[in-house]
């Protein structure tokens, strides 16, 4: 009968043993309170309290933890933007009294000061200054933060502005703005390539008529210099120079003629074109050449030379 009475005994005195052994997680706290009344802070590992008396109050995590924060507020330039502030935070492990017993809830006070500091800052910056001194925002949060939630028990690691989205219509404005510098630049390029590829177009045109008038001056003088041995030829063979000259111009003339009737689509017309036209020039000429020799001759007589003095 005596045994049967130890046995319950003995599970019980088991069960408060067990009861009185607890583990805490690594990189986490536990707060023991005994009768309602704070009694310790035990970290991690195994640890011991006094069953029925003692009891566990809560954990807190001694871990870096991140909260979100989105805020809506306007610029110096009356456009409405939302931020995303990421507020990255660790419960110090000296003052996890402080973080459990005073502060409720860490994160609608952590999200207030943000709103605040965000609020106050942004409404100084035109929309583009937000974009660029996004850095500038975040120190201030930080540094606010900082220094008010050190008293509760927590400290921030960083703040860091991770969005930034204006107004739709904002958006849509700016990139339109966007698109226009592009195509105005893209506008300037072009009108750079046309004026480039005019003034090169120019400069070709100019060496070829260079080159052109080189052609033609080389031309005309072989042709002067042919013309020139044609006449000496005739002249052995007893033509003056006025009728050499007068042949030349008469054998040019035919050759200009067959060139032309060579040619099936053409329309140029050459006058005189009769049959006779070649004699007539010739007599002409030669006729020319003679009246103007006999001038030339009658000047010499009336205008002699003066005699010089010895």
């Amino acid at each position: 009968m005596g045994n049967f009475v130890l046995i319950p005994i003995f599970f019980l005195a088991l069960l408060v043993l067990l009861m009185s052994f607890f583990v805490v997680k690594q990189q986490s706290a536990a707060i023991i309170e005994r009768f309602g009344r704070f009694q310790s802070i035990r970290n991690s590992g195994l640890q011991m309290k006094i069953p029925l008396v003692d009891k566990i109050a809560g954990r807190v995590s001694l871990k870096i933890q991140q909260l979100d924060v989105i805020v809506e507020t306007k610029t110096l330039d009356d456009v409405f933007v939302k931020l995303k502030v990421s507020v990255q935070y660790v419960i110090i492990k000296s003052k996890v009294y402080e973080a459990f017993y005073i502060l409720d809830f860490p994160h609608e006070q952590i999200t207030s000061y943000v709103f605040d500091v965000v609020r106050a800052e942004v409404p100084k910056m035109k929309l583009d200054d937000v974009f660029v001194k996004k850095d500038d925002i975040a120190n201030a949060v930080k540094s606010d933060l900082q220094d008010a939630m050190l008293y509760y028990g927590y400290d921030i690691i960083k703040t860091l502005v991770t969005d930034i989205d204006p107004d739709s219509q904002v958006k849509a404005a700016m990139n339109r703005i966007n698109a226009s510098e592009r195509e105005k630049i893209a506008a300037q390029f072009e009108g750079d390539a046309a004026r480039i590829l005019i003034v090169e177009k120019a400069k070709a045109e100019a060496e070829s008529k260079r080159l052109q008038g080189m052609g033609i001056a080389d031309q005309r003088r072989e042709i002067a210099r042919g013309l020139e041995e044609s006449v000496e030829v005739l002249n052995k063979v007893g033509i003056n120079s006025q009728e050499a000259s007068a042949l030349i111009v008469v054998t040019q003339h035919y050759d200009t003629l067959q060139a032309i009737g060579e040619e099936t689509n053409t329309n140029l017309i050459l006058l005189p074109n009769s049959p006779q036209a070649g004699s007539d020039m010739l007599n002409n000429m030669v006729a020319s050449f003679t009246a103007s020799n006999m001038i030339g001759e009658a000047m010499k007589k009336d205008n002699p030379k003066p005699k010089t003095k010895k």
